[in-house]
């Protein structure tokens, strides 16, 4: 997809995104019952808004796979299948195209588990698919960042460290949960990593050509965002639930 393309395609995709705000907003802004119950803290809350209007825009999506008799294993496999293309073409320098697969691979998560309680199946082999399958998605759409960046004077480090540091955030509430501490939190979770490295893919082209730079200038920016802040989101987790083990 060329540069040009794809970003008409997102600004159509965000300017149908906020035209369906006021709609949500009209209807009693109606609270996702999953997301509230697990007490999901997308942007340190902030974006407590954003969240349950995403889960509304993709209702429709969710009743019609629910028609159609689509498994949760089917949801876990298309993603699986997205993460990794998004890597191959990240890595071969075709970002747009990676951060339509990120985009399409973090609808698939979504979707996983809320067919599984649509069809009353969800199980902890489903948790445990779902949790172990964005580990391998997200470390693909990093790997192809560190080998498009090769090159660059940091920006394959950059990439490395942000696969290590959301390994380690994913890790720390991993560990807890096995001694009895839920601990989740935390500036830079799974999902503003998701949304940074699409939005990074689809707008690196014009952000480096505006400031002059080579392509994948954006990319190392955000990629040194994501390495700092998942690395703090680690020690936070790992001190909140060593404080409360003691």
């Amino acid at each position: 997809m060329e540069p040009t393309g794809s970003l008409i395609a997102l600004l159509a995709v965000l300017g149908t995104a906020v035209l369906s705000m006021p709609v949500y907003a009209a209807l009693g802004r109606r609270a996702d019952a999953d997301a509230s119950r697990k007490g999901t803290q997308f942007l340190l809350g902030a974006g407590d808004f954003l969240l349950h209007w995403f889960l509304w825009a993709l209702s429709p999506l969710e009743r019609g796979l629910v028609a159609l008799g689509t498994t949760p294993d089917a949801m876990n496999v298309a993603g699986f299948v997205a993460g990794l293309l998004s890597g191959v073409f990240i890595g071969t320098g075709y970002l747009q195209l990676g951060g339509w697969a990120i985009l399409f691979a973090g609808v698939c998560d979504i979707m996983d588990g809320r067919l599984a309680r649509a069809f009353k199946v969800a199980s902890p082999y489903g948790k445990f698919i779902d949790s172990t399958l964005d580990r391998f998605v997200e470390t693909f759409a990093f790997l192809g960042f560190v080998w498009f960046l090769r090159d660059t004077r940091h920006g394959a480090f950059l990439a490395a460290a942000a696969i290590c540091g959301s390994l380690l955030v994913s890790y720390a509430q991993a560990r807890g949960e096995t001694v009895g501490v839920h601990r989740s939190g935390g500036l830079m979770q799974r999902a503003e990593r998701l949304v940074l490295t699409c939005l990074v893919c689809l707008l690196d082209a014009p952000i480096s050509a505006a400031l002059g730079q080579p392509p994948g200038t954006a990319c190392v920016f955000v990629l040194g965002l994501i390495a700092v802040s998942t690395f703090g989101t680690a020690v936070y987790r790992t001190l909140a639930i060593a404080r409360q083990l003691r």
